[in-house]
């Protein structure tokens, strides 16, 4: 078997040689030709899209605070844009190509783009429809004002006149489209106006004004004054004094417009001699790939919206006009900005689970007992000090961790900085291949360079995504490793809004895997044989089969048997298979998928012992739960992981057990709460879509539920003799700062 096809993608085996061995042994055993009829699976890219319909309904939800709604409609509109860079420009390649068989759902490439074109129309009316009807009327109910040029008061025309002058003219060109001046490059998701022209010397009849990244995209008028916020559109401003840049010429009309373009990377690592120099060229690259979609005002006229389809080579059904803000995820910012708590989610505290390091050093709580942290309800705080004490601390000797995404002045990076440059030795694994996140890695990965860590990139073929870091620290009964696994990234800013978990803990077979892991990303190794850790692409895909295999065994024999899974996407055919087998045997299966789901529940003699929901709430909910019942001894993992091809097969990731009793009880009772969700729950009704839960036994809001818990946790105590022990200790960081600074010690 030379070439593997796995979502789309061609995949050389040596990059995933052992993972599919006992998906393999699976797929050769006896399955019925039911389980590979296309019906019972949904299409990936029509799933994506109900996900987003289901955000789309908690901004049209008027229990939700108003800038709140706003924001998730902002937030659409940006999953919308990466949806059209990456998926949609990956089917169009494929349609072009007629590369690889179609999937599970049956579905050819342009089938799909078909649909997916049906389906965000209708989601795109939706979307201008809650914003114009519903958005719009009650903010200005609250005085807050998106205004067009027209609606200005004479005073603010004359205020925005005096600013088009001073600060936008300037930087403004107008560029002609005749035979002279061809069509500009126009970088992606860039504002444009196009502006009709008659009258021109050179005979042109359209000209394209691009409007520079560094001018703000909303512009107040004495905003927050008498809490009134008002706003004007950067591109209604140019629209209105356009003529300014056209002497003698008459100007017809001007119509914003925007161009989404490819923007995936497209890397062979293999050919490369220096990954980093290559991402870094590709990035310049990517703002100028293939047009995929053209939006532009409404108002445009036919025979302007069909000059520029010609010109970006796209079709009528690329093409979306719409009556509102080209670019709604420009508003977050604003948003942010305008001072009414009221009409914003009331603002919390995370609980502290652990003491600060001037009280006890994290490694005492941690070897006294594991740490579950569940973000954003519990601090990233803990995490934070984690880092940090084991910077500062003298007795460590090494830290290694894995970077996926992290913030712009993460202080965890500059944390792993000065250690190195303490002298301690200091390993990082950066993904500089992560999407949307690449400047910024490269640019993490140069500083702690230049700051003495050891920056690896991984393993070729690979993206590593598994959350771990791991410090080496010298105790008086020698050496103890410490260790941080979670399923969501080192992320202080996300770790406010995206739910997930983190373990702190010293349990020796856990940083003893990780360390195992850690040689094999860094060095030159078969892939080890790991006790507690499962991970891909080796091992992980063939557990969760083991484990479903498991279940429907049970099941047979009239053992309890069932399962639960928490993941944000579930694809993969082979694992939906085996869940199918399973529920025919009669294990019952809970499924919370937050986005994509291919598999389809409640099918007739084959799923009804199937139910799948999904939660999208407040935060957004990360983290990958698996919970198995094993005959009445329930095992419960946390992972990176979610259940996709990609992610078992072309992904470093991890998956461990919660093995302590009182975690173990805690955690099993937070998937108790989640399943009994009916106010952000919604249910797979048939198919693709999702509806809300009937409220059975009253309102259950699974998230209010964790944050009213985390904002009752009593701060934790710090025993008499960790006091005493903590200030032997701090003698010792004392002492090792002026030896540092050149003062006696």
């Amino acid at each position: 078997m030379g070439q593997l096809q796995i979502e789309g993608e061609s995949l050389s085996k040596p990059s995933i040689v052992v993972g599919f061995e006992y998906a393999e042994r699976f797929m050769q055993q006896e399955i019925s030709p039911v389980l590979c009829d296309p019906s019972l699976y949904n299409n990936r890219e029509l799933s994506l899209l109900e996900y987003n319909q289901r955000i789309l309904e908690e901004a049209q939800d008027a229990t939700n605070p108003l800038l709140e709604r706003v924001k998730y409609l902002c937030f659409v509109a940006s999953n919308l844009d990466e949806f059209f860079e990456v998926r949609v420009a990956g089917l169009r390649q494929q349609r072009l190509s007629d590369a690889g068989p179609p999937g599970p759902d049956g579905m050819s490439p342009r089938e799909q783009l078909a649909a997916i074109s049906s389906r965000v129309r209708r989601m795109v009316e939706d979307k201008y429809r809650i914003w114009i009807e519903e958005l719009v009327p009650a903010l200005v109910k609250n005085n807050i004002y998106f205004l067009g040029y027209d609606e200005l008061t004479g005073e603010e025309k004359q205020y925005y006149t005096r600013y088009f002058d001073k600060s936008v003219f300037p930087v403004l060109t107008p560029l002609a489209v005749d035979p002279v001046h061809p069509f500009p490059l126009l970088l992606n998701k860039s504002l444009n106006v196009a502006v009709e022209l008659e009258g021109s010397p050179s005979g042109a009849n359209l000209a394209v004004v691009q409007v520079p990244h560094i001018l703000p995209r909303l512009l107040p008028f004495g905003s927050g004054e008498k809490d009134v916020y008002r706003y004007i559109f950067i591109g209604n401003l140019i629209q209105a004094h356009v003529s300014s840049l056209f002497h003698g010429v008459l100007v017809k009309g001007a119509y914003q417009f925007r161009v989404t373009r490819n923007s995936d990377l497209y890397l062979h690592e293999e050919e490369t001699d220096n990954l980093l120099e290559t991402i870094e060229r590709e990035l310049r690259r990517r703002s100028r790939g293939d047009a995929v979609r053209l939006e532009v005002q409404q108002d445009c006229p036919r025979h302007i919206a069909d000059q520029l389809l010609q010109t970006f080579e796209l079709t009528e059904d690329d093409l979306y006009q719409v009556n509102g803000p080209i670019n709604f995820p420009r508003l977050l910012p604003v948003i942010s900005e305008i001072d009414r708590p009221d009409l914003k989610f009331r603002s919390f505290a995370p609980a502290i689970l652990t003491v600060p390091g001037d009280e006890e050093d994290i490694f005492s709580q941690i070897r006294r007992k594991p740490i579950l942290l569940h973000h954003p309800y519990e601090s990233f705080q803990s995490v934070r000090d984690f880092i940090e004490e084991a910077a500062e601390d003298p007795n460590v000797l090494a830290i290694k961790q894995t970077l996926y995404r992290t913030s712009g002045n993460s202080p965890i990076a500059a944390s792993l900085a000065e250690a190195a440059e303490s002298g301690k030795q200091v390993t990082v694994v950066i993904e500089i291949k992560a999407r949307s996140e690449e400047a910024a890695n490269i640019k993490w990965a140069k500083m702690l360079q230049e700051a003495g860590v050891h920056v690896v990139y991984g393993i070729s073929g690979l993206m590593t995504r598994a959350k771990l870091a791991l410090v080496v620290r010298k105790e008086e009964d020698g050496i103890r490793r410490y260790l941080h696994l979670g399923t969501g990234n080192y992320h202080p800013s996300t770790a406010r809004i995206y739910e997930d978990f983190g373990l702190l803990t010293c349990d020796p077979v856990l940083t003893n895997d990780s360390a195992e892991l850690f040689n094999w990303l860094t060095g030159v190794s078969v892939f080890p044989e790991l006790k507690k850790i499962k991970a891909a692409p080796k091992s992980l895909h063939a557990f969760l089969l083991e484990m479903i295999q498991r279940e429907l065994n049970h099941a047979k024999v009239g053992k309890p048997a069932s399962i639960f899974i928490k993941v944000n996407a579930l694809i993969d055919e082979t694992v939906i298979k085996a869940l199918y087998q399973a529920s025919q045997a009669g294990v019952k299966i809970d499924l919370l998928v937050r986005g994509v789901c291919c598999l389809r529940s409640r099918v007739p003699g084959v799923s009804e012992n199937v139910t799948v929901r999904s939660i999208v709430g407040r935060f957004l909910e990360h983290s990958r739960i698996f919970r198995f019942e094993n005959a009445g001894k329930p095992e419960l993992y946390l992972a990176s992981a979610d259940w996709t091809a990609r992610n078992f097969f072309r992904r470093v990731e991890i998956c461990f057990p919660v093995d302590d009793r009182e975690l173990y009880k805690r955690l099993d009772g937070v998937v108790a709460t989640y399943w009994k969700d009916n106010l952000k729950a919604r249910e797979q009704s048939g198919g693709l879509t999702c509806v809300r839960r009937p409220m059975e036994g009253g309102p259950l809001n699974a998230q209010a539920i964790f944050l009213e818990k985390a904002l009752k946790q009593e701060k934790p105590a710090v025993p008499a003799r960790s006091r005493t022990l903590k200030t032997k200790v701090s003698d010792i960081k004392v002492m090792h700062h002026r030896q540092k600074v050149g003062q006696p010690a």
